[in-house]
């Protein structure tokens, strides 16, 4: 069985270092990164906010050690700039000053756009606007197949959902779930379970989107699975981004055997599984609200059962791609210190508890970030 590449884009938030609030100082930090990291360093929407690329690459340990390059040296040009990269979904503390927009022209025009998501009636950009994703690709493929390959997948990334799930506090609260930044996410348009489409489809539907107005362009198709329109990739949206650089690289290498046993099936021409739309929409609100403490759904049967259990079917269905790259020891070796000591949202909570300080909980976030 032939193994797909794979790359990672992580978003952050910069928090100034003694509020620990974000602040917008990305294009400081971007502009003192880019030397070293040229364009895998690159602007989001918010000034508040940085993101890092990786290459594509077929290997689990090629792939920690680029993230932990990324990370460290963003790290390191931010404390120049008196603040730091977070790795969170959601915003723990809310900023002391108002957000801003990324001075591009497209990022500009979907802040016209989209105000009514984006800004409150006084014109200022909302708080609760900054969420913070990360996004597996997996390649090389074609539109076509890309697209065939995320009908197949898409019973399974509310699983994938529930076990990336790192954003349960927002702006001092808590918010109940482990994915607040699904909830958040959500009110953009397009964002949920990739449509049954051929390529074809595809393309009318997206142009249809784009001059009705819903959508600006086509690099705004939000679903939890499309093709990329910059690389020849599937990228995978559903995950928050992940402070513990080893829940990445497992979230990465998951994807990809996923798609690399289910791959096969594309191409011999197998129909994909048709899960009921409804079913599916609320196995990813059950992703979102429980994460890996509750019950989701079970993709095949649609029944409930806990969702520890519904990663371990997972698992054991991409085992012949994972066993083909050589993870299989390490992901499971991995997901048992997982279900033992708790994802990311639990740890953020055990750290919540321990000194009952949403800035120690931001403390620890951050330094995980950057592998200290």
């Amino acid at each position: 069985m032939k193994t797909l590449t794979m790359g990672v884009e992580e978003e952050f938030v910069l928090v100034d270092r003694v509020t620990r609030a974000p602040v917008n100082r990305a294009p400081e930090v971007i502009r003192g990164a880019a030397g070293e990291l040229g364009g895998q360093v690159q602007a989001e929407f918010f000034n508040a906010q940085v993101e890092i690329c990786t290459g594509p690459t077929g290997s689990r340990d090629d792939l920690r050690q680029e993230l932990l390059r990324l990370r460290r040296v963003v790290g390191a040009v931010a404390q120049d700039a008196r603040c730091a990269p977070v790795a969170c979904g959601t915003p723990v503390l809310p900023p002391e000053e108002p957000l801003t927009v990324t001075d591009t022209e497209r990022y500009r025009l979907m802040a016209r756009r989209f105000a009514h998501l984006i800004t409150r009636e006084d014109g200022i950009p909302r708080d609760d606007g900054l969420v913070c994703g990360c996004h597996v690709h997996v390649g090389t493929l074609d539109r076509e197949r890309a697209l065939a390959l995320a009908m197949h997948m898409r019973p399974w990334l509310p699983v994938v959902q529930a076990l990336a799930g790192n954003s349960p506090y927002a702006h001092r609260q808590d918010t109940g779930y482990e994915s607040w930044r699904a909830v958040e996410h959500a009110r953009w348009p397009t964002v949920g379970p990739t449509p049954f489409l051929d390529e074809t489809q595809y393309l009318a539907h997206v142009a249809r989107l784009v001059k009705d107005g819903t959508l600006l362009d086509n690099r705004m198709v939000y679903w939890h699975a499309r093709p990329s329109e910059h690389v020849p990739t599937l990228e995978v949206r559903v995950a928050d981004v992940n402070a513990e650089l080893d829940t990445v690289v497992l979230l990465a290498i998951l994807v990809r055997g996923l798609a690399t046993t289910l791959l096969p099936r594309v191409d011999a021409g197998e129909q994909p599984p048709r899960i009921p739309g409804p079913a599916l929409l609320r196995a990813h609100r059950l992703a979102a609200e429980h994460g890996m403490r509750g019950i989701g759904l079970d993709p095949v049967d649609g029944r409930e059962r806990p969702a520890v259990e519904l990663v371990d079917t997972l698992l054991d269905v991409a085992r012949p791609g994972l066993d083909a790259a050589g993870d299989t020891d390490w992901t499971r070796a991995r997901w048992a210190r997982i279900r033992a000591e708790g994802g990311g949202a639990s740890l953020q909570r055990a750290e919540f508890r321990r000194h009952g300080r949403y800035s120690a909980v931001v403390d620890a976030l951050a330094a995980a970030t950057v592998g200290d």
